[in-house]
């Protein structure tokens, strides 16, 4: 497809609670991985812009960090970051993640979950606030039987803030291609608006400090807390056609760097193994990837920490 194919192109956003299945749903929506992906919560940092082709319209998804009570700088800015990229598109997804839902009404919900549907709450009295309504998307719903679904979507439907109510797995793709045509047909007329091939507008070297956080909260799990920033310090093309990548995985505390080591260094080799085998298959070529890990107790309140992330500080 050329870019004279493309009659229609716009901005949708999606947002919702942490761990609500965002990322999943955008790569998804792609077909290329352009957000990080794991089990924990507020994973996204920043909004992601994928870029999906679906007939002859271009959808730009702005995958944002997920909406929640921020009480900390990071966390004001990352909530801000999500509401910005809502105001400024075509479209706005609510995605549900229903599991949450399904278990509160059976009260067998986690203290997660309970977090999960208190945060979904809050969008609601957002969305009413702005007068914008949405696509609400009931994701998960392969966990567990479709009736026990009908009283949620009558519950968040009778809040006036949505247009239309989509039921998918963003997991194993049940009812995404619907929810896409329905995007698809917000998407004002115009041309496109990155080309065809590309599949993101997030720098190289951020998304590759992203590939490389993503293996670290992968392995550590819960040892670590989110307070761990990546960045990517120098980008060397080489004349073999590889690349040359150093980065510094920022952490708060001395305790924390030596759990990002392992023991005789194995954790971090580990994790630099993954993270450049996923580089290299990204970029088809040859990754030389040099991780070193560095201590600032302060890094979440340096103005410089959050430009790069394209954050806000002053929030």
């Amino acid at each position: 497809m050329s870019e004279t194919d493309i009659t229609h192109a716009g901005f949708c956003a999606i947002i919702g609670a942490p761990n609500a299945g965002k990322s999943t749903l955008t790569n998804l929506l792609v077909g290329a991985k352009v957000a990080i992906v794991t089990h924990k919560v507020q994973t996204t940092r920043f909004p992601v812009r994928g870029v999906a082709q679906t007939d002859h319209t271009q959808i730009v998804l702005v995958d944002t960090p997920g909406i929640f009570a921020a009480k900390r700088r990071l966390d004001r800015a990352m909530v801000k970051a999500a509401w910005s990229g809502a105001d400024d598109a075509d479209a706005i997804v609510h995605l549900v993640d229903a599991a949450s839902w399904v278990a509160d009404r059976e009260g067998k919900e986690t203290a997660a979950q309970k977090h999960s549907i208190e945060d979904d709450r809050r969008v609601v009295e957002q969305l009413k606030a702005s007068g914008r309504k949405a696509i609400l998307a009931l994701n998960k719903i392969d966990l567990f039987p479709h009736d026990q679904v009908l009283p949620i979507i009558a519950e968040l439907n009778e809040t006036g803030a949505y247009e239309e109510v989509h039921m998918i797995s963003a997991e194993n793709g049940d009812g995404v291609e619907k929810l896409e045509e329905a995007i698809a047909a917000r998407m004002p007329e115009g041309p496109a608006l990155y080309p065809p091939d590309q599949v993101a507008d997030l720098p190289m070297r951020l998304l590759a400090a992203e590939v490389t956080r993503e293996k670290l909260m992968l392995r550590l799990h819960q040892e670590l807390p989110y307070q761990l920033m990546v960045e990517t310090e120098s980008w060397e093309e080489r004349k073999d056609g590889s690349v040359r990548v150093q980065q510094v995985i920022v952490v708060g505390r001395e305790n924390h760097k030596s759990m990002v080591l392992g023991k005789g260094g194995k954790t971090i080799k580990d994790i630099g193994r993954m993270a450049r085998e996923e580089l290299s298959e990204m970029l088809g070529r040859k990754v030389h990837l040099f991780l070193f890990v560095k201590v600032d107790e302060r890094w979440q309140e340096r103005r410089e920490s959050y430009q790069g992330l394209g954050l806000e500080f002053d929030v």
